[in-house]
């Protein structure tokens, strides 16, 4: 493997890494919102009931760790769309982002 394809493999990697560490945050997020800011507003769900939201609201949660968090997370979306978008990927290269 030529050193071009390994430096590429190795953004690829670098990559599901920032994807993970992505999709980690929201898990994190909206956990923390669910424990603090829906209990204090004492807004409860019953099994089945469905939680749907935007992506902003994390921006305007009241608890200043969700909102470092939001921060810190849309960074790293920025810099992986930096990335796809400097080493020109092949969609079939990234379906583990879909």
């Amino acid at each position: 493997m030529n050193s071009k394809k390994k430096y590429k493999k190795e953004i690829l990697k670098s990559l599901k890494h920032l994807e993970a560490a992505e999709n980690t945050s929201l898990k994190i997020m909206t956990n923390l919102m669910l424990l603090k800011e829906l209990k204090e507003n004492h807004i409860t769900f019953k099994k089945g009931d469905v939680f749907s939201f935007e992506d902003n609201i994390f921006d305007y949660s009241e608890d200043k760790n969700v909102r470092i968090l939001a921060k810190i997370r849309k960074k790293t979306l920025k810099a992986m769309n930096q990335l796809v978008k400097n080493n020109q990927f092949k969609d079939k290269e990234l379906k583990f982002l879909a």
